[in-house]
């Protein structure tokens, strides 16, 4: 009996962007399969599960295979071994490297070491993450932060350089890169309410303003380490708060400006000087690694010593985000006007990243 055939042959590397997300998310072969079909696409191929098996099979073997290219993405770019378009080659980078929310705001800020990669097993029964997933996403940010930490250059550009990811990811690991150098506390039970957005904003703060690069682009290490050296010249703007006379004059220009503008303005005019320790005292206190490392802490503790308080009585007296940007602004142009103040550049080099990581910070 005669029997025809068409057939065709190419050496394009055929990957399914749905199948690869469930690889991606840590599921079984089986598991992927049961999620296919109950997605209908066996209906729209008119194809048996045998079928649908052997399919979701052969994207497993192929996305192994190419998994330690992604390691090292630029490989993934120039191999011959599998014929990828661009495009294709674009969406499996930028799918393996990215990160789930839940998950990253449980380790922002924790040293990417063997001891946190033991605990992905707690971080996966609370986020709900594969336990597959946890790992691969905590192995990603150690492998970014290991080819990076020593290079010299902006941050985000040796990431996007060296990794090939969008610029909004390249920024976004950045932020992680940082937040794991220095070690900020971002796990406190007062600080949940905060998302991984609101503090990669603040890292972008950071490192534009405090860090050496910001001051000198030829230093090594220039996005990840803070400038010690501004760290240390903060101590001096503890003169706002010190010296009675300054700090009343101080208030009077914030009152002044504020009058009939602020909603909550007998409320800031009998708080100002509380308000204004707290900002100061947290400036005095970024000597220190330990208390550089709880600087959200100190901005948004709501039982701290009476010293550090800034965001929790804002608060208790309803202030809105408008309010608080008010004050602020305010608080730090009037000081442009103390003839006695001599330490205007480190002062507005201070509030400039204190202002904007607060106004973020406050959920009204």
């Amino acid at each position: 009996m005669a029997m025809e055939l068409d057939v065709f042959v190419g050496n394009t590397t055929i990957m399914d962007e749905d199948v690869y997300l469930l690889w991606l998310d840590g599921y079984t072969v089986s598991d992927a399969v049961s999620m296919r079909m109950k997605s209908g696409v066996l209906e729209q191929c008119g194809a048996a599960q045998d079928v649908l098996e052997s399919d979701t099979m052969d994207h497993y073997r192929t996305f192994q295979m190419t998994e330690q290219l992604l390691h090292n993405p630029s490989k993934l770019v120039n191999q011959l071994l599998f014929q990828i378009p661009p495009h294709r080659q674009k969406m499996l980078i930028e799918r393996y490297y990215a990160f789930d929310e839940a998950f990253v705001r449980e380790v922002l800020g924790k040293k990417l070491s063997k001891g946190t990669k033991k605990d992905l097993d707690d971080v996966s029964a609370k986020t709900g993450i594969t336990l597959k997933s946890c790992r691969r996403q905590f192995d990603n940010f150690k492998r970014v932060f290991k080819v990076v930490e020593e290079m010299k250059g902006p941050l985000a550009e040796n990431i996007h350089q060296n990794f090939l990811l969008s610029d909004r990811l390249a920024r976004d690991y950045a932020a992680i890169v940082f937040f794991a150098n220095s070690r900020f506390e971002t796990g406190k039970k007062k600080l949940q309410y905060l998302t991984f957005e609101d503090f990669a904003f603040c890292a972008e703060q950071l490192i534009q303003n405090w860090t050496l690069g910001a001051v000198d682009s030829m230093v090594e290490d220039k996005d990840v380490d803070l400038d010690k050296e501004f760290l240390q010249d903060l101590k001096d703007l503890k003169v706002l708060v010190t010296d009675k006379d300054m700090m009343d004059q101080h208030k009077s220009l914030v009152c002044t400006a504020l009058r009939g503008k602020l909603q909550v303005f007998n409320e800031m005019e009998g708080s100002f000087k509380n308000l204004s320790r707290g900002l100061v005292n947290i400036a005095g206190k970024l000597m220190n690694n330990r208390d550089v490392r709880d600087l959200f802490v100190d901005l948004d503790l709501f039982h701290p010593p009476p010293s550090t308080k800034f965001i929790e009585p804002c608060k208790s007296d309803r202030w809105s985000s408008n309010d608080v940007r008010l004050f602020l602004t305010q608080h730090t142009n009037a000081v442009r006007a103390l003839d006695a103040f001599k330490h205007q550049a480190v002062w507005e080099r201070y509030m400039r990243v204190i202002q904007s990581c607060i106004l973020k910070m406050y959920h009204d």
